[in-house]
């Protein structure tokens, strides 16, 4: 990694991403930041997952602050959380409207295509409410 005068470019990217919601980037926030964003891929992360990984760096962090830096993420736009069923959530780095495979064996979340996703029509919504976002997650298992 290239290095600068505050550090490397990682942790720069971590920065200006917390930057970019007003998240004052405390040292647990920016390594949970370095470790989703910091190589400048798009990733899908269970709270665990990151977790693990946190440790494996390294980092120590409990896993309920990384549910609540999540969760802060969330709030301020950062990430996106797709239910995939009652017990189990995915934070999505993408921002874009685009649909997800759910591998059900391997418990894995990766992004399909969209071309030839169609959704025709929803439903008429509710008085008094606006739609915030449609999730479209296709469910796969291996043959």
């Amino acid at each position: 990694m290239t290095e600068t005068n505050t550090g490397t470019a990682a942790e720069d990217r971590a920065t200006r991403w917390l930057a970019t919601a007003g998240l004052r980037p405390t040292r647990q926030r920016l390594a949970l930041a370095d470790l989703l964003v910091g190589d400048g891929q798009d990733r899908h992360v269970t709270a665990e997952s990151l977790h693990a990984a946190a440790t494996r760096a390294g980092e120590p962090v409990s896993l309920a602050t990384v549910y609540n830096t999540l969760r802060a993420f969330c709030e301020a736009g950062l990430i996106n959380e797709i239910s995939v069923d009652g017990s189990r959530s995915y934070f999505d780095t993408r921002l874009d409207d685009h649909p997800h495979f759910f591998w059900e064996e391997e418990g894995r979340l990766v992004d399909a295509p969209a071309e030839g996703l169609k959704i025709a029509r929803l439903p008429d919504l509710p008085e008094g409410a606006e739609l915030a976002r449609v999730d479209v997650v296709i469910r796969l298992r291996r043959n």
